[in-house]
């Protein structure tokens, strides 16, 4: 992806791949307080196997730019594992409020 500014040719695609990126981190992040809050540190699973596939299927693609995102995908779910699990000891500490629902099922 390039572009020409004033005799310049810029190519945009590593500022793509980073916000890309960016936004990816963001919503793992969320994903990890918001996954922990409403099924509990077990979603771990669900974030390997997030993870591994995503992983997998960037090595298989042959168009670099999707191989990049779902690497990004897939090692942001899976930096997310130890995160999800480290949630539920931020809520015990009272950094994050725990939910009710999941309180009373105990």
């Amino acid at each position: 992806m390039e572009v020409e500014l004033f005799d310049l040719r810029l190519n945009l695609a590593g500022v793509g791949i980073g916000g890309f990126a960016f936004l990816i981190i963001m919503a793992g992040r969320y994903s990890c307080i918001a996954g922990e809050y409403y099924f509990s540190k077990k979603l771990w699973l669900g974030f390997l196997a997030v993870g591994v596939l995503a992983l997998t299927l960037s090595l298989l693609l042959k168009n670099f730019y999707l191989s990049a995102m779902l690497s990004i995908l897939g090692f942001t779910y899976l930096w997310g594992i130890p995160e999800i699990i480290q949630q539920e000891e931020r809520v015990k500490k009272g950094w994050f409020p725990a939910n009710p629902r999941k309180v009373n099922r105990r």
